[in-house]
This record gives structure tokens, sequence and C-alpha cells, in this order.
């Protein structure tokens, strides 16, 4: 899929004009200022080769180039830039590479999948006027709306978080109910710990940019502005990894009380049980003159010995607290 957005002050209050190219002609008549390919065709790439002059590669969108390939310029002016964006669905996180090209003022960006940023910047586009002047706008406006993107899915993260310590801290949790909240803890801390991996990936970008001085003042104060809602996200993030690891250290504990019940309880038949056991092999034995044989009392008074035997452990324990 293949969307061209171009100024216009004219309409949607001077927000972007948004087209989707259906074939060549239009992306002919047209005047991006953003051209954003959804899992582009060879058609598509090959669209943008004849009308722009850009060549975009087929690995650009790959996951495993390296760190240094990620943020570059070309001889003939593309600038480069490699960045992960978040995606929250339905419990489902996961990070999405995009590819980002400025060129001849152009922003080309290039993903797989519909992002949530990318929206909601179309959105405030079309609602704010003046948002956006030029091609470097839409790059710093999608890590600004990442940012927040980013701060929205925390505070959905504290709201679980709650839920889940009103069920950890209360007077009793059984081992369902512990297995259920260590799910939860376990999925809570894997979107922790993408959006704290989102927002490196976020910072790294907008530095390189700031370094690059392909920023005006104006776009370079914003910049900085993105840096400091960056560095605000980090202690927060620090601090649900915090309220996740004691949550998921009160859960294990739990877990860890229940199992010692059970083991008290084979503890406490294990010992009870030596008494008569001895009885009973003492009693066994062949010997010549066997109560149990020569009276008619001998085999009742094993018997009442040895449940005697049981009882008398049994009623320590209870004295001493430790059947509770």
């Amino acid at each position: 899929m293949l969307n061209v957005f171009t100024l216009d002050n004219g309409r949607l209050k001077g927000g972007l004009f948004q087209q989707e190219i259906e074939t060549a002609e239009d992306l002919a008549l047209s005047r991006p200022v953003w051209v954003d390919l959804e899992s582009p065709s060879a058609e598509e790439k090959g669209w943008i080769r004849d009308r722009f002059g850009l060549t975009i590669p087929e690995d650009i969108v790959d996951e495993d180039l390296e760190e240094s390939a990620r943020f570059y310029e070309e001889d003939n002016g593309e600038l480069h830039i490699r960045s992960d964006f978040l995606i929250d669905d339905d419990g489902q996180a996961r990070n999405v590479r995009v590819a980002f090209i400025l060129f001849n003022n152009i922003l080309f960006s290039i993903h797989n999948e519909d992002l949530p940023v990318f929206r909601l910047l179309r959105l405030r586009a079309r609602r704010i006027p003046a948002l956006i002047e030029d091609a470097k706008d839409v790059l710093l406006k999608l890590y600004d709306a990442d940012a927040e993107y980013s701060a929205d899915v925390l505070e959905g993260i504290y709201d679980k978080l709650e839920a889940v310590s009103a069920r950890v801290l209360k007077s009793d949790v059984t081992d369902a109910e512990a297995g259920e909240v260590l799910g939860s803890i376990a999925r809570e801390e894997d979107l922790n710990g993408r959006i704290r991996r989102n927002v490196m990936d976020t910072r790294r970008a907008v530095s390189f940019m700031m370094r690059s001085r392909m920023l005006n003042a104006e776009q370079f104060e914003e910049s900085r502005q993105i840096l400091r809602d960056i560095d605000s996200l980090d202690s927060h993030t620090a601090f649900l990894f915090d309220k996740i690891n004691f949550l998921m250290d009160a859960t294990v504990g739990f877990i860890n009380i229940n199992q010692n019940k059970i083991i008290k309880i084979f503890s406490v038949a294990s010992v009870a049980l030596l008494p008569p056991t001895l009885i009973a092999s003492i009693y066994g034995m062949n010997f010549k003159h066997m109560p149990e044989l020569e009276s008619d009392w001998g085999y009742p008074f094993a018997l009442v010995l040895m449940l005697l035997s049981v009882a008398a452990p049994f009623i320590y324990f209870r004295r001493k607290g430790w059947l509770k």
C-alpha cells in the first residue's frame, strides 16, 4: 500500500492531506511531503524509483542490520534512519522496524504493518492547524507521538499492576491464582521491557538528527523536548521494573508458603508414624515368648500402645503451634 501526504493550508486546517496511490499516474500528479509505504510491492517501488529517483533496497526493514547501519547518509544526500515502533495489540506487544529515508525534502517511510503512532499523527494533522511545515517536521512529530504512545502504554501497565497487587496482597492466595498472577506479571514485564527498548531507540534517532545539523532552531528545540520526555519515561520504566520484581517475589513467596504447608503435613505424619513403626517392628520379631500369643491382652495392648505413640507427637506439635 502506498499513501502520499501533501501540505495543503487551505484544507484540513493546514494539516496533511492523504491520498492513496493506485497508479503511477496518480503518483506523478502528487507533490508529497511524506510518502508512506506499507508492505510495498515491487511495482510500487518501481513507481517511487521512476517518480523520485529513489531506489528502495529489498532488505531495508530487515531486523538483522548492524547498529552502525541504522543511521547513515548516502553520497547523493539520502539520509537513512531505521527505528523501532511499539505495537500493543490485545496483549500481543511487539516492536516493528520502520525505515525512513529523507531525500529531496520528502520523507519516505517503509514498514510491514500499520502502526498506531502513524495513525495518531494523521489524526493530529487533520485537527491541529499548521502542525507540519516540511518532511523533517513529519519525522519529529512521529518520534514525539511515539514517546506519547509509550507513555499511554505505561499508564496501562500501572493500572494492570494495581489490579495484580490487589490479588497478591490479600490474605490467602491459592496456587491457581498465583499461576495467573505470574502470567500477568510476565506479560507486563515483557511490555515494559519493549517500551524501554523503544524509547532508547527513539532517543538514538533523535540524537542522530540533532548531531547531523539538519534541523533548524525550532526543530532543534523540539528535539530537545522529545529527549526530555523520553528521560521522564525512563524513570517510570525503572519504577515499574522494581514493582514487577516485588510482585513477582511476593507471588513466589505465597507459592512457597503453600508448598511448605503440604511438606509440613508430610513431615508431621512421618514423625508421628515412627513410634508405632518401632513398636510394630519389636512385636513382629520372632521372640521365644511373645505376649500377643501367650496372653489374651497382648495383641490389644500392642495396638493401644501404637495408637498412643501416634497421638503423643500430634499433641506435642499442637501445643507448639506447628499444626496451625
